[in-house]
């Protein structure tokens, strides 16, 4: 495989990185390639699209000390930031109730004072227990068109003794009652994301429940018994045994002293 062939295999690598392990699949793809420029200059897009994707958060340089440099004024929006707003603090109550360092964003639709798009994610990493999970929901509410577009997008990665990965997908398609207005302010806010948690909780019921039934009967049909030990086996012990038979059983070959 050619240099460019590598490094669009590296970027796809990166592109199916598991939740919060990126830096072990670039460092592995680093080991292949043998070629940190190239890799460097190579992966940049895959590594954008996959921050973009994955809705992965920064830390503002200064953000600890509340400083800032070459600062531009932005003015928000008059016609959609009160709603704006109110939709931000409505989420955050959200978040704060049911995602565990869960992070928000809500913007204006470009073009639009009556359109916004609520984006959140929430990752939890424990690789002490071979483990990662990434939860990633995004809507666009239309207060014109009066409805919730919205996706689900779940990922989890357990890799203890195997490598399962779940990867999955939900859409959401929801009429907002006529009563919510941008005039409703905080009251309206709290309706719509009423709304977004009655859905999301009904997508992980749902997702418990297929969880349930492919441990009772999916998983169960491809487990293998244990042996007659009824005990995992210590394959370092068993390949340490057989070396040892063979070696025992061709110590003639090498003479004896």
């Amino acid at each position: 495989m050619n240099p460019a062939g590598r490094i669009q295999a590296a970027s796809k690598f990166l592109l199916q990185s598991p939740p919060g392990e990126i830096n072990d699949v670039l460092n592995d793809v680093r080991n292949i390639i043998s070629d940190d420029d190239s890799l460097q200059t190579g992966v940049l897009p895959a590594l954008r699209e996959y921050n973009l994707a994955q809705f992965i958060t920064a830390d503002v340089p200064g953000h600890q000390h509340q400083e800032t440099s070459d600062a531009e004024h932005v003015e928000p929006d008059e016609e959609s930031e009160a709603f704006r707003s109110a939709l931000e603090t409505a989420s955050l109550s959200y978040l704060s109730a049911h995602y565990h360092d869960g992070v928000t964003s809500i913007f204006p639709s470009p073009g639009s004072s009556t359109s916004f798009i609520v984006q959140i994610v929430a990752n939890k990493y424990n690789p002490s227990n071979f483990w990662s999970g990434r939860w990633r929901s995004e809507y666009v509410i239309d207060l014109d068109a009066k409805q919730i577009q919205g996706k689900i997008f779940l990922s989890v990665h357990y890799y203890e003794q195997g490598n399962v990965q779940l990867s999955t997908s939900h859409i959401i398609s929801l009429a907002l009652p006529p009563a919510i207005t941008a005039p409703g302010g905080a009251s309206s806010a709290s309706k719509v994301l009423a709304l977004i948690e009655a859905e999301e909780g009904k997508y992980q019921a749902s997702l418990n429940d297929v969880y349930a039934e492919m441990g009772e009967k999916t998983f169960k049909g491809l487990r293998r018994a244990l042996p007659m030990t009824r005990s995992k086996l210590d394959w370092d012990k068993v390949l340490g045994y057989k070396l040892g038979a063979e070696l025992t059983s061709s110590k003639g070959v090498f003479g004896t002293s």
